[in-house]
């Protein structure tokens, strides 16, 4: 009975999850350059070397580890003084906290639109405050221009969503904490910024790195709102590892090349998991 039960949910794993990446990966071994099923030429990893060899490929990867690293470690950065002060008791906190994880409620989609619209060079709010408090002397193109700028602006819309996800996780691992340490703490003399160092920080130590290793991995496979912001540009400025596989295998219908791409990923992805776990599990030691 237990096993009949099971046979719906794992028919539908299989036919959403495990055919189409093992047929991912068989494609990326292939010449494949149609979505229908026939005989197309086997070219064993001659994809994966030409796609390492490709510069379009390494500026994607500069790219994406560029993304990554700011966003994560600004999310990180922010995240942490979000939720000392969600943790704080303030007068109404519960109204504090509703507020402050709306920007990670809304959906990607929405949030990348509605940047490109503040950021937008003729009537994006963006513009008109930095004219009106004589910061700037004209409007300027935020996403239209320079690819630096682009990328920083892509970034900036990751971390106001993303940031309020990060401060609820952190504030999650500060209710753990026994507050009775704060109070042995004070009564040493020890201030506010030094209870944070020598108490708050090594505690919780676990809850960072658990969330270093989510939004590592969310941001490395950012697509959706590069998409919408910037559709890679300026000058290929803003695209990404699997904005380029989006590219390769749909864009230019060079489906052996996505695939191949993709696994790529995928292994990149996996590799920043098992490191990220291993310095956990190594803090974890030390702790014991």
């Amino acid at each position: 009975m237990a096993f009949l039960l099971l046979v719906p949910a794992a028919l539908i794993v299989f036919g959403v999850v495990l055919y189409p990446a093992g047929r991912a990966l068989v494609i990326s071994f292939y010449d494949v350059g149609s979505p229908f099923p026939g005989t197309y030429p086997f070219k064993g990893l001659a994809n994966y070397s030409d796609i390492l060899g490709s510069s379009r490929f390494w500026n994607a990867v500069e790219h994406t580890l560029y993304f990554t690293v700011v966003s994560t470690a600004a999310e990180l950065v922010l995240g942490t003084g979000l939720a000392l002060l969600l943790a704080a008791p303030l007068k109404f906190r519960w109204l504090f906290r509703s507020v402050v994880i709306l920007p990670w409620a809304l959906p990607t989609i929405v949030n990348g639109a509605m940047w490109t619209w503040i950021l937008n060079a003729q009537y994006g709010a963006a513009n008109a405050a930095l004219t009106q408090l004589h910061l700037q002397q004209d409007y300027r193109s935020f996403l239209g221009t320079s690819p630096f700028l682009a990328l920083n602006m892509v970034v900036l819309a990751d971390v106001w969503k993303n940031t309020s996800l990060v401060a609820f996780f952190l504030l999650a691992g500060l209710q753990t904490i026994p507050r009775e340490l704060y109070e042995a703490a004070r009564v040493d003399g020890a201030g506010p910024v030094r209870s944070f160092f020598r108490i708050t920080l090594p505690l919780l130590t676990p809850t960072v790195a658990i969330v270093l290793v989510l939004r590592t991995i969310d941001a490395f496979r950012v697509f959706d709102i590069i998409y919408v912001m910037t559709r890679g540009g300026p000058a290929s400025g803003t695209r990404t590892i699997t904005f380029l596989t989006y590219e390769l295998g749909l864009g230019s219908e060079r489906y052996s090349y996505g695939a191949a791409l993709a696994y790529l990923t995928v292994v990149a992805v996996l590799m920043l998991a098992v490191l990220y776990l291993r310095l956990l599990r190594q803090n974890e030691m030390r702790s014991v």
